[in-house]
């Protein structure tokens, strides 16, 4: 029996004396099965050894293939289509998503071009059959938000990677394990963003900052790295315990949770809460009036989005990312892809968001006193 690492390393030998080579070539010089030697390929490729193209593979970096790439369908260099059709795959049209969704319809508009959006709900397979529909709809290029962890995540980009059209990955970034994985990203720096509210409120004199969430998200696993990577940068005390999940503002049983959690933190001597995001802030200030607490005297109060942080009572400070420029600068990576498809290098561009001080911090640390029971 032929050993994986000796498939592989003939694999290897044929595509660099060959340039490209099918795979069903592969197959019947090999005597394995299909299935075997498109293993052998995934894992070559996942170590940048190689590059798969459709029903085949080839050596990677290869500047050759202009031509190739050309008659595979992607645009000529240095002309933008008439009419281009960009398609928009994203997990949701609510909530984070509708001003993405703006910039790069603007974007996309400016160029005299048309956006088509789907959505795929945080589903591998959804993702894949949403891309799908639109490459049959003729999309010329595509902006998706992958799913992009575990297996189907890895699978799914994979798969977006050897598609013929250019495709820029929109808040999402292909895991360490796929460290060549050609595919531009446009994202934004949340764990930078959680590190601007932590700083901000121990230049005020904060020592202890609960982070509370209602959400689950790539967005709020960056978030919560990013306060525990600050925290400890800036060597302040242990947070243990001061990471909080509760119920979407105004859910059922959402006031005892809210309750619950500013007694905990208030025990745990927190006098500074980093919430993800505007609307659970809101809920978590209007709970702390109920119980006598003042926003910003007695908690300060940072908040991450920035969609409606300015109508609270106080006015939250907030950490907002740039949202609506993300999405045009996605479409813009995009169409620049589709213009020069071989020579413009991979693009990985991350945006910072930016800190908007109001009154719910104030200007100097609260004491710290009891909840009232």
């Amino acid at each position: 029996m032929v050993l994986a690492s000796e498939r592989q390393e003939f694999i290897l030998a044929t595509v660099r004396e060959h340039g490209t080579v099918r795979l069903a070539d592969l197959v019947e010089r090999l005597g394995v099965t299909a299935v075997t030697v498109r293993r052998d390929v995934t894992t070559l490729a996942d170590r940048g050894l190689v590059t798969r193209v459709h029903g085949g593979v080839t050596v990677p970096y290869r500047s050759a293939g202009a031509d190739e790439r050309v008659t595979r369908g992607i645009l000529a260099r240095g002309r933008l289509p008439d009419q281009a059709i960009v398609g928009m795959v994203v997990p949701t049209v609510e909530y984070y998503w509708p001003a993405v969704i703006q910039g790069a319809q603007a974007a996309v508009a400016s160029t005299g071009g048309r956006l088509v959006l789907r959505a795929s709900a945080y589903d591998a397979t959804e993702d894949r059959r949403q891309v799908t529909g639109l490459l049959d709809r003729g999309v010329r290029t595509l902006l998706v938000a992958p799913t992009n962890t575990g297996d189907a995540g890895q699978d799914l980009l994979r798969w977006l990677g050897t598609l013929n059209v250019p495709v820029v990955l929109v808040e999402r970034l292909p895991p360490p394990t796929l460290p060549t994985l050609p595919l531009d990203a446009a994202t934004t720096a949340h764990s930078l963003g959680a590190g601007l509210a932590v700083r901000h409120l121990v230049t005020l004199g904060h020592r202890r900052i609960a982070f509370v969430t209602a959400r689950f998200s790539p967005t709020t696993k960056a978030l919560r790295e990013g306060w525990q990577e600050t925290i400890g940068s800036l060597g302040l005390p242990d947070h243990a315990g001061l990471a909080h999940d509760v119920p979407p503002y105004g859910s059922s049983g959402w006031a005892d949770a809210y309750d619950a959690t500013l007694r905990t933190c208030r025990e745990a001597g927190a006098t500074g809460l980093f919430v993800h995001s505007d609307s659970e802030a809101i809920g978590l200030i209007e709970r702390a009036h109920e119980h006598g607490l003042t926003v910003p005297d007695d908690l300060a109060v940072i908040t991450y989005d920035d969609e409606v942080a300015a109508a609270a009572d106080p006015p939250l400070t907030a950490v907002r990312p740039q949202k609506r420029r993300l999405g045009a600068l996605a479409a813009e990576m995009a169409l620049a892809r589709a213009s020069d498809p071989v020579e413009r290098p991979v693009h990985r561009v991350q945006l910072w968001p930016t800190l908007v001080v109001r009154a719910s911090c104030g200007g100097t640390p609260p004491m710290t006193v009891p909840m009232n029971r």
